[in-house]
C-alpha cells in the first residue's frame, strides 16, 4: 500500500511516541522489553540497539490523516498512532507463534530466539503497552471522556483481529469454505484494524458520529481491496515487482480468495483440491492449478471484488463533503491517493 505521507519525519514521530509509551525498566525486566524491541526492529539479535527501516507505518499515519480529515491537530493525535501500530506488532508477534514461522522481514522471529513462552509473554506485554501509549492522549490535551470512548473502540478493534485469526486459523485445510466465509475473515483479520486507524484517529478529533463512520467504512473497505489485491499478487504478480515467486500462494497451498472461487466454481474443482492435499505441489501441480484458477475466472471474480470494494472506501469518503479547513481538505486529498494507489497496484 502506497505510504500517506512520504515526509520521513512523520515516521520518526510515530517511532518516537512508539518508544515513549513504553515503561523505564529495571534491570532484572529490562530483557522483557528488550525482546520487544528487537521484534520492533530497534535492536539485533543480541540486543544491541541498531537502526532499520520502520515500514511505511500505514495505519498510524492513517490515524494521523483521518484526524487532521476530520479538523483536529495530528499531534495530539500522536499516542493513538503509537497504540495502533503497537497492536498491530503485538498480533504479529503471536501470529508468527500460532503460524510457526521462524522469519519475519528477513530475521528470525521473537519466539524462534528466545523460545515460546518468552514469545506469549512478549506480546502480552506489547498489547498492553498499546493500551499505554493511548492513555498518553489525556497528557496530550485530549479530554478523558474522549479518551475513553477512544479505549472502548480500540478494544472492540482487537476483539475483532481476535475474531479474523480465529477464522484464519479454524479455516486452515478446510476446502469447503466460501468466498463469502473468507471476506469475514478478512474483514476481521485484515480490514478491522484499518477500519479502527481511521475511525478512532477521526473519534480523537471530536469528530460527530457521520464523520467517524464514514471514515472507518472508508478504512474497512481499503482493507478488504487491500487484501484482494494481495491475493491476487500472490498468484499472478510478478516476481521482479513483487519480490515473491512466480504462483507463491499456490505453492504454499494457501487458501486465497481465487483459491476459495475455483473450488467452489471450476469445473475442475477436484482437481484443484487433490493438488491442496500434497503435502509440497510440484511446478506442474501448480501449473495446473493456475490453469484451473483462469478457466474458473478467478482472476477476473477477484479482480471485480477488489474494485467493488474500492469503489466503496472512495464513495465512504466522498460522504465527508468538502468543507473545512484547508488542512482538513488536504488531509482527505492524502486519504484519497492512498486509496487510488492501490487498484490493481503491482507489488
Amino acid at each position: 500500500m502506497t505510504q500517506p505521507d512520504t515526509k520521513p519525519d512523520t515516521r520518526q514521530r510515530i517511532q518516537a511516541a512508539m518508544r515513549a509509551a513504553f515503561p523505564q525498566a529495571e534491570d532484572r525486566v529490562a530483557r522483557f522489553y528488550a525482546m520487544q524491541e528487537y521484534h520492533l526492529g530497534w535492536r539485533d539479535p543480541q540486543l544491541a540497539p541498531t537502526d532499520s527501516d520502520p515500514g511505511k507505518l500505514i495505519r498510524p499515519q492513517l490515524v494521523l490523516l483521518a484526524c487532521r480529515a476530520a479538523g483536529g491537530d495530528p499531534a495530539q493525535a500522536l499516542p493513538l498512532a503509537a497504540g495502533i501500530q503497537l497492536l498491530h506488532d503485538f498480533t504479529l508477534i503471536h501470529d508468527d507463534i500460532e503460524d510457526d514461522s521462524d522469519t519475519r522481514r528477513g530475521r528470525p522471529t521473537l519466539w524462534h530466539l528466545w523460545g515460546l513462552a518468552q514469545g506469549i509473554n512478549a506480546g502480552d506485554g506489547m498489547f498492553v503497552i498499546a493500551h499505554l501509549a493511548i492513555h498518553g492522549l489525556v497528557d496530550a490535551g485530549v479530554p478523558a471522556e474522549r479518551v475513553l470512548r477512544v479505549l472502548r473502540r480500540f478494544d472492540e478493534v482487537i476483539l475483532h483481529v481476535c475474531e479474523g485469526q480465529f477464522l484464519d486459523i479454524s479455516f486452515e485445510g478446510d476446502l469447503s469454505i466460501s468466498p463469502e466465509d473468507y471476506l469475514a475473515m478478512i474483514g476481521r483479520k485484515t480490514a478491522a484494524l484499518i477500519d479502527g486507524s481511521a475511525a478512532l484517529g477521526a473519534m480523537a478529533a471530536g469528530a460527530d458520529d457521520a464523520t467517524v463512520a464514514a471514515l472507518g467504512t472508508f478504512g474497512r473497505s481499503l482493507g478488504l481491496a487491500f487484501q484482494i489485491e494481495d491475493d491476487i499478487l500472490g498468484i499472478w504478480g510478478d516476481p521482479e515487482l513483487t519480490g515473491k515467486p512466480r504462483a507463491a500462494d499456490l505453492y504454499r497451498r494457501k487458501l486465497s480468495l481465487p483459491v476459495v472461487h475455483a473450488l467452489r466454481h471450476a469445473a475442475d474443482a477436484a482437481d484443484l483440491a487433490a493438488i491442496y492435499a500434497q503435502p509440497a505441489p510440484d511446478d506442474a501441480a501448480v501449473s495446473r492449478a493456475l490453469a484451473i484458477l483462469d478457466a474458473a475466472g478467478s482472476r477476473q471474480y477477484c479482480t471485480a471484488m477488489a474494485a467493488e470494494h474500492h469503489h466503496a472506501a472512495l464513495a465512504a469518503l466522498d460522504a465527508l463533503g468538502t468543507g473545512g479547513s484547508p488542512e482538513a481538505a488536504a488531509a482527505r486529498a492524502q486519504i484519497r491517493a492512498v486509496a487510488e494507489s492501490l487498484l490493481g497496484r503491482q507489488s
